[in-house]
């Protein structure tokens, strides 16, 4: 399976965290970053480009990706994007740009591509757990206690934490821990917090993961 990953912090979690997860059941992952990028999303019709190439060449392999929802606009050009922005529910939205993102792939190689798009982006999963922030940062770095409490009070689910400069997941990280590094303390605080928990958590992502097991 081919996990094409926003950017290197995803790309590491799907190395420590999902690849472990999914081995024993015979799954194996490969998680290449999306080309062309330098760090972030691109407009869609280069990331089709790479996932028909996986998809071609290796005709057993499924391909999925791991990109946020923050960061695309109208300029990526994703399918359905003027359509979902008609749609009051983000997480709606979010589906029919996925479905979207599905019919584009050629017919007969479709059934092989499992299109995600994180909500609303991947450092809300991190807050799955505050009781992980008080174990793992240093107490000296914990600068925005505050602030993570009224954030875990406010969303029941991390997935819904919203998605401007100043209140998306890994802007309040940057403000929460003193030096946040996104790709060092997003895997750390992912590791310590555990698949299971931010399965439990996180809704869709848990049905992006559910979806993931059933390829074999």
């Amino acid at each position: 399976m081919i996990v094409i990953c926003e950017g290197q912090t995803e790309q590491e979690f799907c190395n420590t965290i999902l690849t472990p997860y999914f081995s024993p059941m015979d799954i194996f992952l490969s998680a290449p970053l999306i080309k062309r990028s330098h760090g972030g999303i691109v407009p869609w019709p280069h990331l089709l480009s790479q996932i028909d190439i996986h998809l071609r060449s290796e005709r057993d392999v499924y391909v999925t990706t791991l990109i946020d929802y923050y960061g695309i606009t109208e300029d990526h050009k994703f399918p359905c994007w003027a359509e979902s922005m008609r749609e009051p529910h983000v997480t709606e939205r979010v589906k029919m740009v996925e479905r979207g993102m599905l019919q584009d792939v050629r017919e007969e190689l479709r059934y092989r591509f499992l299109p995600y798009i994180q909500l609303h982006e991947f450092e809300g999963l991190l807050f799955s757990s505050g009781d992980v922030f008080e174990r793992v940062i240093p107490k000296e770095d914990l600068v925005g206690k505050e602030e993570l409490a009224a954030t875990l009070a406010k969303f029941e689910n991390p997935e819904m934490i919203n998605t401007s400069k100043e209140t998306s997941p890994s802007h309040r990280l940057e403000r929460i821990i003193r030096g946040y590094d996104k790709v060092v303390y997003g895997n750390y605080l992912a590791e310590s917090i555990g698949l299971n928990r931010i399965r439990e958590r996180c809704p869709r992502f848990n049905e992006w993961i559910e979806r993931l097991r059933t390829i074999k």
